[in-house]
């Protein structure tokens, strides 16, 4: 089923902290990836890229089938045929995420890790999602995305082991448009970072920005 709160990282000094605590060498989750039944009216589910009902629907799963949970995280609330929740689910085969109100799991608590340990993670700006960012843990790119005509960009910004940055990742070439970068990420090493919007430029004043997770690289 669903319910239970994930924690998230309040800010990038507790992210050091813990990143410091962890060996810098990435986290064992406590749980493997689980299953869950899609439960619907009978209509197909939307896969969201984000976790987030302003976030794009990727494609969409039918009604009774059986998916593969990687991982779980918190994103806009939902109320669906199993109850209200803030919980989502990434299903890689998918290439997003569910809302776990949709979700027959037989359990109400998390039955996954958190995301962010190498599975792949995504984040939207706040508000109407313009600015949508994916972390690809198998080959440590980011996929950004611009997905509103405000006259502003979509970015993530991000920060290394060690604490180095912000660095950033910009898809500056209007509504619609998205980049596909590499960035320097060892295997087993961690990113965190945040999505935003902004006017393009070297030290850009961040607006609506999500409130940022860690990842690592697989």
């Amino acid at each position: 089923m669903k319910r239970s709160s994930v924690r998230r990282l309040a800010g990038f000094f507790l992210v050091l902290v813990t990143a410091g605590a962890l060996g810098l060498a990435g986290a064992t989750p406590a749980m493997a990836a689980a299953t869950g039944t899609v439960k619907t009216a009978g209509d197909p589910l939307n896969v969201r890229r984000a976790p987030s009902t302003s976030s794009t629907a990727v494609r969409t799963v039918a009604n009774g089938a059986t998916v593969t949970i990687d991982c779980q995280t918190t994103g806009t609330s939902v109320a669906g045929p199993l109850g209200t929740t803030t919980l989502w689910d990434y299903v890689p085969a998918l290439g997003g995420y569910i809302s776990d109100s949709y979700v027959y799991t037989g359990s109400d608590q998390r039955i996954a890790p958190d995301c962010g340990v190498g599975s792949g993670s995504a984040e939207c700006s706040t508000g109407v999602c313009a600015g949508e960012g994916q972390f690809r843990s198998s080959d440590a790119h980011f996929l950004v995305y611009d997905k509103d005509a405000d006259g502003k960009s979509a970015v993530v910004a991000y920060w290394l082991k060690g604490g180095a940055g912000p660095f950033y990742v910009w898809a500056s070439g209007g509504n619609g448009t998205h980049v596909d970068k590499a960035v320097p990420v060892a295997k087993g090493s961690w990113v965190y970072y945040k999505v935003c919007v902004a006017n393009a430029a070297a030290n850009p004043t961040l607006e609506a920005c999500s409130g940022g997770i860690t990842d690592y690289a697989a």
